[in-house]
Order: C-alpha cells, then sequence, then structure tokens
C-alpha cells in the first residue's frame, strides 16, 4: 500500500463548498485521470466553463445542483446533508440567515473537529464570556461565582459566570491552579476565518446594547460618551478609518502601561454613514 497516496478531503472541515469542490476535483483527478471538468460538466447538465466558474468561487452553486454534484461527488447521505448546509451557507443572503445555517454546520458535533468550533463561535455569543476573561487579569478568582456576577455591569447570575468560566477553560484561554484557582494563558481567538466575522458582529451588536445601558445607568463620572456629526467625501473616510486603528493601538498601548488594572471597559468606535451622495442608494 502506497503511504504517499493523496485522501481524499474530508468534507467536514470544510465552510465554504467551493473550496470543498475544488479540492476533492484536485484529489479525484490524481487517482483518476478521466475525472475530468467536462466530465462533470455532463454530469450535472452544465457547461464545463461554468463548473470552473463554481469551482473558483466566482459563480454560486444552484440549489437545484446540490444533489446532483453530491451524486458525482459520491458522498454518502450523512456527508451530502452537510453538503448542502454548505451550500445554504454559502448563499445566504442575511447575517441571519448565514448564523442559523453555521449553527446546524456545528451541529454535526464530532465530526472533523467540530466540538472545538462549537465552543468557539459560543464564545462570541455572550458579552460577558469577554468581560470575566478581563476581570481575571486582577480578580484572584477563587470559585466565588456570586460575587463575579455581581462585578458585571450589567450584573449577570451566578449560573452565568460559571459557564463563562467553564467555557474559557475548555476553549484554553484559562487554566485551574492548583489551589483551585485560575490563571490567564496566552491563547485568545482571532478572527481570521470568515465564520467568525458575523459571530463577531453579534457581540458588536451586543456591545451596542451595552453602551445604550450606560448611557442610561452608568454615571458620567465613570464613561465618556460622545457623538460627531460631519460632512467628508470618499477619500476622507480611509483616512478616518486609519485614524481609528491608530487610536485602537493606542489604547492598547494604554492598557499595557498602566499595569495591573481593577476593573473592565468596553470602548466602542463607530463611523457609518446618515446620508449617501446624490444619485447613490443607501448600502
Amino acid at each position: 500500500m502506497d503511504d504517499c497516496a493523496p485522501v481524499a478531503p474530508e468534507i467536514y472541515r470544510y465552510y465554504d463548498y467551493h473550496a470543498f469542490l475544488r479540492d476533492y476535483y484536485e484529489w479525484r483527478k490524481t487517482v483518476n485521470p478521466y475525472f475530468s471538468l467536462r466530465y462533470i460538466g455532463g454530469k450535472v447538465g452544465l457547461d464545463a466553463g461554468l463548473v470552473v466558474r463554481i469551482l473558483q468561487g466566482k459563480r454560486p452553486l444552484s440549489l437545484k445542483k446540490i444533489a446532483v454534484f453530491a451524486s458525482v461527488l459520491a458522498l454518502t447521505k450523512r456527508r451530502a446533508e452537510y453538503f448542502e448546509l454548505l451550500v445554504l451557507y454559502g448563499r445566504a443572503k442575511s447575517d441571519r440567515e448565514a448564523q442559523q445555517y453555521f449553527e446546524r454546520l456545528i451541529g454535526f458535533t464530532g465530526l472533523g473537529g467540530k466540538q472545538v468550533e462549537r465552543s468557539q463561535y459560543e464564545f462570541y455569543q455572550e458579552w460577558y464570556y469577554t468581560a470575566v476573561r478581563e476581570v481575571l487579569h486582577f480578580l484572584p478568582f477563587n470559585g466565588d461565582y456570586e460575587s463575579l456576577a455581581g462585578m458585571m455591569v450589567p450584573a449577570i447570575s451566578p449560573k452565568e459566570a460559571r459557564k463563562a468560566i467553564t467555557l474559557l477553560e475548555n476553549l484554553g484561554m484559562i487554566s485551574r491552579k492548583r489551589d483551585g484557582g485560575f490563571a490567564l494563558t496566552d491563547k485568545y481567538l482571532t478572527t481570521g476565518d470568515e465564520w467568525r466575522s458575523f459571530a463577531v458582529r453579534a457581540f458588536q451588536l451586543q456591545s451596542l446594547e451595552l453602551a445604550r445601558h450606560a448611557l442610561e445607568k452608568v454615571p458620567k463620572e465613570a464613561r465618556d460618551i460622545s457623538t460627531v456629526t460631519l460632512t467628508i467625501n470618499g477619500e476622507a473616510i480611509e483616512k478616518i478609518r486609519e485614524r481609528v486603528r491608530q487610536f485602537h493601538q493606542e489604547m492598547l498601548e494604554i492598557s499595557e502601561q498602566s499595569g495591573i488594572g481593577d476593573r473592565v471597559y468596553q470602548v466602542n468606535l463607530q463611523v457609518f454613514p446618515m446620508a449617501m451622495p446624490v444619485g447613490e442608494s443607501a448600502p
């Protein structure tokens, strides 16, 4: 048996059906030279050029062609179900729709390491997961979930605090010490994967709601909320975006230089259009 023989791509590892189709095609072509784009096109009833565009991600796969593609790919019933969800996820028109399909994709728990992605996705669903992690920078937490919950603004329940600690430990963001307490690790999640983009937007929506709560409930001395409305041109928005990025970096540097903190703050900066140029429709 040839140990160097190419291995078929595992569909459960994919969130982009275009990428899966490309990798599957390259693999199948190495084991069967007759498996060509023209062959695929003939089987699914499409021109070979159109098949190329689908593989390249320049053309979406028609919903009517999902089943026939799954047949050509020789997918099992379970993998065909996953492939259908991949296509529906890739064709989603809104964040909400994409979220619904993604949650079904990670519902294939235990297949292709989905349990890890499920926990990572959950991290972005509640604002207090991030807040609890930041609190552990200065709090010698030893299992007093009631006190931990009461520190949050707005306050959360002890059950939610325990849920946060459990999730952070499962993700490797904190580790249990010998004395029963917890210590922060260097591990953190990035937003590199495409699915994390809309997951992060869910967190951002919660952050905006937290800002509204702070405006109503938090004393002015403990917050700073201001707005400005201005007229700019298309070039200026890029300069503003760059200044915002620089400000983000400056805040991180201030945080580092201030030493061990004693509270957690959320900083939201929003730049969005209130009126569009003449003749241009709103996004």
